[in-house]
């Protein structure tokens, strides 16, 4: 990524104890509300539709209408209580907080939370990536006085090959293996819907097929103006005619009894951590993607550079080593200790 200028700051001192960490996760006093609650509270606002930040059970729910739409279709909408939608860069007041969303560039939706509260700003991003993706809107660096980074990538090794590299690799698998189906592990929301747009901007215009886990998502996705088509069930290609095709599935379904219907299946999975080549082996994967939701380590340390909020707070990944680069280049940089979140959007 390249190196961008600092972004101008907000004129007046960092925000003081009004934003903390409880037991349900990251509260902000002044609006009395959660960001991306570890369970159901009174007022949520939500980053983005995965799991591990979108849990039901919340009385009142704010998010972009995308990440509500993908809550609903994951949860029922009985579960996610009364909804409210709120576009990118408009601002709505809570309590006495000031909050808008921007663009996280991470899924379909994805957004960081903005809040502002006695002259001073907070930035929240979510899970966040820099790179081009058709999917979704792309990230928006937003100047803070302080910004909470996520830090899954966060180790100088990760460093993520090009998109269209990895896809490539896959690309000529399907040439020098003819006769054997390409089942490919992706994670329901947002992967499996990234890497069958690329393979379309890659020139595949083949059938893609899709195990039923994916179908819904893939669906409201196209509901939602994603192009993805042509996408077919599974469950309609037969086993003896399956050579030469991409079958997307879930990572788990890869090893399990719904791919010994295909004959001597070649394995890939699409992950950032698939650079890590013993997390490809234990799962028998023969061909690693690396195609990641979320920053890696250069476009993290880019995106604290650019932000240049005074002070830093890390969180959901490998905080030790951001903190310590963050320091060192003069950032007020410290741990969180949010719990409840998994690595399912890798």
């Amino acid at each position: 990524m390249t190196r961008r200028a600092p972004l101008r700051r907000p004129s007046r001192p960092p925000p003081g104890r009004w934003l903390e960490v409880r037991p349900a996760g990251l509260y902000c006093r002044p609006g009395d509300f959660y960001i991306d609650p570890t369970r159901g509270v009174d007022r949520a606002i939500v980053t983005h539709g995965h799991g591990d930040h979108a849990r039901p059970g919340s009385r009142r729910v704010l998010a972009t209408a995308e990440t509500i739409a993908i809550m609903t279709v994951r949860h029922g909408a009985e579960a996610i209580g009364t909804t409210q939608a709120l576009a990118y860069g408009d601002t709505v007041s809570i309590g006495d907080a000031n909050v808008r969303l921007a663009p996280a560039g991470h899924i379909l939706g994805s957004a960081q939370i903005v809040i502002e509260h006695g002259g001073a700003r907070v930035v929240v991003s979510g899970d966040y990536k820099r790179r081009a993706d058709a999917t979704c809107a792309p990230f928006e660096p937003q100047a803070a006085d302080l910004f909470v980074t996520e830090a899954t990538f966060a180790l100088p090794v990760f460093r993520h090959p090009p998109d269209g590299m990895e896809i490539a690799k896959l690309l000529r698998s399907l040439e020098l293996f003819p006769d054997r189906a390409h089942l490919v592990g992706v994670y329901n929301l947002g992967k499996c819907q990234r890497i069958v747009r690329l393979l379309r901007q890659a020139g595949y215009d083949k059938p893609i097929y899709l195990h039923a886990a994916l179908e819904a998502m893939c669906a409201l996705y196209q509901r939602l103006g994603i192009a993805l088509e042509p996408l077919i069930p599974a469950s309609e290609l037969a086993g003896s005619e399956a050579g030469g095709e991409i079958v997307l599935c879930p990572p788990g379904s890869l090893r399990d009894r719904w791919s010994r219907r295909f004959a001597d299946p070649l394995l890939a999975m699409a992950s950032g951590w698939m650079g890590v080549r013993q997390r490809a082996r234990q799962r028998g994967v023969e061909l690693p993607l690396i195609v990641s939701d979320h920053a890696d380590w250069n476009e993290l340390t880019d995106t604290i550079d650019e932000v240049a909020a005074p002070q830093l707070w890390v969180t959901h990944g490998r905080e030790e080593a951001l903190v310590h680069h963050a320091t060192v280049r003069g950032y007020a940089a410290r741990a969180l200790e949010l719990t409840g979140f998994d690595e399912d959007s890798a």
